[in-house]
């Protein structure tokens, strides 16, 4: 008997719970949020909005605003110097370090210890117990996981017992000792700050092992991946994992990574399972192999709230709870939370795919777009357009990013794109072209303007030097394994210093 098939009982008790909380969104949900005020009644937050005299969501949300990251950076502050109960009860000693905001700094997220326990690591065992149920014949405890995390280094002088990093390192760091005896690499591989020194490390640790599983972002993990082949002399990453099974990713839309995987991999023996585990909680996972949207998780001591997209930015927008969204419809995503987060918008927009259960997919950022033009080109069909060019024309991407270029005195305006390949194509006119056509069949706003070369001119494409975007995230302090590119800008505040880098250094 496997060891998996010992452990597997435990997991299958989440799953029983999920599809519980499938039917009963609005009773699970109002039981979360009623937990949350209460908990958090005696906090400087709860006692300012009157948590302990609201009693229904109703209420909640006719008194308390829909902020962004700028509105509480103050009071996280004063978290991070050791205030107690500003937030959420008591003292908060770990923070999430993730991307700017538009006046240019770090956001702290507060990783509280109720967040930890019942959020982000619920979270992960929930994945395991719903890949479990997809798959009986899963062996996954008979080796090892490859957690794939990023570092502590920020820009901070932090009072002592204080720390600040990518969410992957407050995980790692705090995980149960029982799982550092099934997890590679070590703490002290894991949490190195350099990634020049950090892949050969995590290399060497990794590539003797029994790896069942891998976990992390798909463009981080396609690095170390090619790494481990190059340096054992393997075909593929199953010549040197002939047990691996899964990867659990997320972070970044896996479509312009799909193929690439598949030729780094046996595909009969891999399975790919998406979550949305973000810097402020762990909110879906996929349930369902065949299909890619993701269950929404309602009993992890988070509530959601739906905002319609022409309402962003509003305090008191006509925000939809959980149980009233439509299918078919795309909103931006706020979320009240036991981290100390409380109606806080965290700047995705997701598309509700099904209502029972509630399943999203992952639209974009709200302010990662492109809508100079009247296009709305939003992150999904930018990646849905690439995947699809690559996989005409035999080619693989690395990164990319795109903004718009204005119309000037003989030319309308067009969307330029900036691309590091793994593949180039063998004719990067005809890539254009095509990712161009694409992207019509993708977006039909984007067509309407393109129709007849009347408001937009084609695309064009410029290729990157290799490592281009691994040079910027390092320019910018930010290159690690959380780290990601901006996809899609409405300005050319992140392509012209790309951009300058790619000239400087060809």
């Amino acid at each position: 008997m496997s060891v998996t098939s010992l452990i597997k009982p435990v997991f299958m008790r989440r799953v029983k719970a999920a599809r519980y909380n499938a039917t009963h969104t609005e009773a699970v949900q109002r039981q979360q949020l009623a937990w949350l005020l209460s908990r958090a009644s005696r906090t400087e937050t709860g006692r300012r909005y009157g948590f302990d005299a609201m009693s229904s969501y109703e209420d909640f949300a006719a008194k308390v605003p829909v902020i962004e990251y700028p509105d509480m950076r103050h009071n996280v502050e004063r978290m991070i110097q050791g205030e107690r109960d500003i937030l959420w009860p008591g003292a908060t000693t770990h923070f999430a370090q993730s991307s700017g905001t538009s006046d240019g700094k770090s956001k702290y997220i507060p990783i509280t210890a109720d967040s930890f326990k019942l959020t982000h690591y619920r979270g992960g065992f929930d994945v395991v117990a719903h890949y479990l149920s997809l798959y009986p014949d899963s062996r996954i405890f008979d080796g090892k996981s490859f957690i794939l995390g990023g570092s502590y280094a920020n820009e901070l002088t932090l009072p002592r017992g204080v720390v600040v990093g990518d969410l992957s390192a407050n995980l790692i760091d705090r995980i149960n000792p029982l799982v550092n005896l099934v997890r590679v690499p070590s703490k002290r591989v894991a949490l190195m700050k350099e990634w020049n020194e950090k892949l050969p490390a995590l290399v060497e640790a990794s590539m003797h092992e029994n790896i069942t599983n891998i976990s992390g972002v798909p463009s981080w993990f396609m690095t170390v991946i090619k790494s481990i082949i190059e340096r054992t002399g393997a075909d593929t990453i199953h010549d040197v994992w002939p047990n691996l099974e899964v990867f659990f990713h997320g972070g970044i839309s896996f479509e312009p990574y799909r193929e690439q995987y598949a030729r780094i991999t046996d595909p009969s023996r891999m399975r790919y399972l998406e979550t949305y585990n973000a810097s402020e909680g762990f909110f879906a996972l996929q349930n369902d192999i065949d299909d890619h949207a993701m269950m929404l998780l309602l009993d992890l001591a988070t509530f959601y709230e739906f905002i319609p997209i022409d309402q962003t930015g509003i305090p008191f927008p006509e925000a939809l709870p959980a149980w009233k969204v439509e299918p078919g419809h795309t909103y931006a995503l706020a979320i009240t939370s036991c981290n100390g987060l409380w109606r806080y918008a965290i700047g995705d927009t997701v598309t509700v795919e099904s209502v029972e259960p509630l399943k999203i997919t992952i639209a974009g950022r709200v302010k990662h777009f492109i809508n100079a033009f009247g296009e709305e080109l939003m992150v999904h069909n930018a990646d849905a357009a690439i995947a699809r060019t690559c996989h005409d024309l035999d080619c693989s991407i690395a990164n990319y990013t795109a903004a718009p270029v204005y119309a000037g005195d003989h030319t309308r305006g067009r969307h330029e794109w900036l691309i590091e390949f793994n593949r180039r194509p063998a004719d990067m006119n005809q890539f254009a072209a095509l990712l161009d056509k694409n992207l019509q069949a993708e977006n039909s706003d984007y067509q309407a303007k393109r129709t007849d070369g009347l408001f937009l001119d084609p695309l064009t494409v410029i290729e990157a030097r290799k490592g281009l975007f691994d040079s910027w995230l390092a320019s910018t302090g930010k290159l690690g394994g959380q780290r990601k590119v901006p996809r899609l800008s409405n300005d050319r505040h992140f392509i012209e210093p790309m951009l300058k880098f790619n000239n400087d250094n060809k």
